[in-house]
């Protein structure tokens, strides 16, 4: 009879996807942890990499891009700024749910089968979005790409872990780990310069041609693997999970508009809370479940998922509302905007052997320590600002230190939380660490946009307060706040007038960011004590070989 580890879905191991602005800890560790008995041919080897990085390419531009697309699809089509979070929740919402589904599909259906599905079902989403006229259309097309996001990305990282043995693993990971960081850092630079000359709609557009060499090279040279041993889909608890954030993600949303008394504001987090337990509940019952209950009985792993969820919900709401300050009130470039974060990005890529070194030396505590502090200090200096920031005095600094401090905290993180289980069980809790920080982005961004727009329409309303304005035209601005940057003078506001109301909402908005970047320093300064306080120095409860690799990293 098969124990538990054997029967476990393998393609849970290679659950992970890079969410918009930085790939989420254990990226390449999903990859070591994967199947190792049927190495490809080796002449298919580099076409399987090809296939991969543009698969993988896709959807890490697509999420990048979207976020400097979104003070243009407010400007076209009218959007509030809680519109625009409902593009971006909903692709989070449905991945983060649906990953390890997707990966567990692959291990029964076939790896290329689900991979090929996602990206077929990711173009046909793109086109969707592409041709959206409206921003429910656009929402609910976004949906549809997560949803295909969730197949695509770990049927990718499966595909290589089982096509490449051991000895020739290593080089595979370091090619797709380049080249799908060079998309992740030229991505918005592209995508800027699309928005800028051509259109928002060529964001999405453009993963068409993308998607149909992906495909064609999939079908030619890409061959089918599946595991022996796949057990079955955790559909229940699937469908409970995406429930249970949807709601919350609903609830904290709508709270922006109705208020946080409003019985549709108060019904939806009550379903969402009630939906997690549940999950829960369900997770420690059924024989195959999505995200194994007992493995956040070791200290290790549960510190190092409380940590991903502080650190990469501060990282989630930084990029969401980062676009929309320097495209709306500093009055940047879309193309200007997409390059503005390529230091961080960079920095990362070129640290990221270095910081695994620092692992080998010191032991995971005291990098996840050190590295949120300097991250804290990071988005601190980004509550500096003020209206007409410049970018090499102003932000540049601040992105070299909060790159820093990331760049010493993934590769710790990546090494706890392989360590934290047996070897067998190292994907499983690679993949659910990486759905965590999906997560952590998509609720901060709901519960955060939330108190952003709150501190928005507080600032707004102070300032108006003194104007002498007629009561049509507070009533005019205050109704319309939810749109927060994009807000402008009424139009029968005299010239002198206009510009005392557009310079109240760019301070309006530079005090909501402030705030939300002082919390986001207190998240990050939450992780480092739960790094202080959970992880061990040594690294116990450890599965050697696997400790060793992501070390070297």
């Amino acid at each position: 009879m098969q124990s538990e580890h054997e029967t476990r879905p393998e393609s849970l191991r290679h659950s992970e996807a890079s969410r918009f602005e930085m790939k989420p800890p254990c990226d390449e560790a999903v990859i070591r942890a994967g199947d190792q008995r049927a190495p490809c041919v080796e002449k298919l080897r580099p076409w399987i990499l090809a296939a991969t990085i543009l698969g993988s390419s896709m959807a890490f531009i697509d999420s990048t891009v979207v976020n400097v697309a979104l003070p243009a699809l407010q400007s076209s089509l009218h959007a509030t700024v809680v519109d625009v979070q409902w593009v971006v929740e909903s692709y989070g919402l449905f991945l983060s749910a649906l990953i390890l589904v997707g990966g567990a599909l692959g291990d029964s259906i076939g790896r290329r089968a689900m991979f090929m599905l996602g990206v077929f079902g990711f173009a046909i989403a793109s086109t969707g979005c592409g041709y959206s006229s409206s921003i429910k259309g656009l929402t609910v097309w976004r949906s549809v790409q997560g949803i295909a996001a969730a197949f695509l990305v770990p049927g990718s990282l499966a595909i290589i872990s089982s096509s490449f043995d051991e000895k020739s693993r290593g080089q595979a990971i370091g090619t797709w780990a380049g080249f799908t960081t060079i998309t992740t850092a030229l991505g918005p630079v592209l995508g800027g310069w699309l928005i800028e000359h051509v259109s928002w709609h060529w964001v999405f557009l453009i993963n068409i041609p993308i998607a149909a060499v992906v495909l064609g090279i999939s079908l030619w040279r890409v061959p089918e693997s599946r595991s022996s041993h796949a057990g079955s889909v955790d559909w229940l608890g699937a469908s409970i999970a995406t429930l249970g954030l949807a709601a919350l993600v609903y609830g904290f949303l709508r709270s922006a508009i109705l208020g946080w008394t409003h019985p549709e504001v108060i019904g939806s987090l009550v379903i969402g809370f009630g939906s997690m337990i549940l999950f829960v509940v369900v997770e420690k019952s059924v024989r195959m479940p999505m995200v194994p209950p007992e493995l956040f009985k070791s200290a290790s792993f549960s510190g190092a998922n409380l940590l991903t969820l502080c650190l990469y919900a501060a990282v989630g709401i930084f990029f969401f509302l980062f676009p929309l300050n320097l495209i709306q009130i500093q009055k940047y470039s879309a193309t200007a905007t997409g390059a503005a974060a390529l230091p961080m990005i960079l920095l990362m890529f070129l640290l990221s052997r270095w910081s695994g070194g620092l692992v080998a030396r010191y032991g995971p505590k005291l990098p996840l320590i050190v590295g949120p502090l300097i991250a804290a200090v990071g988005f601190f200096l980004f509550s500096i600002p003020a209206v007409r920031a410049h970018y090499w005095t102003d932000l540049f600094p601040a992105f070299v230190v909060l790159g820093l401090g990331m760049a010493i905290s993934v590769a710790p993180l990546t090494t706890v939380v392989m360590n934290a289980v047996e070897q067998e069980r190292a994907g499983v809790a690679s993949g659910i660490n990486n759905a965590i920080a999906r997560v952590a982005s998509v609720l901060a961004i709901a519960v955060l946009g939330a108190v952003m727009a709150a501190a928005f329409t507080h600032s707004l309303r102070q300032s108006l307060s003194g104007m002498n304005l007629d009561a049509d035209m507070v009533h005019e601005l205050e109704s319309n706040s939810a749109t927060l940057g994009n807000l402008d003078a009424p139009s029968n506001a005299n010239p002198e007038t206009a510009a005392k109301i557009r310079s109240a909402i760019a301070q309006a908005f530079v005090f909501g960011f402030r705030l939300i970047m002082l919390l986001c320093v207190g998240l990050a300064i939450a992780s480092a004590g739960v790094a202080w306080r959970k992880i061990p120095s040594k690294g116990a409860e450890r599965a050697p070989d696997l400790g060793r690799a992501a070390a070297a990293d």
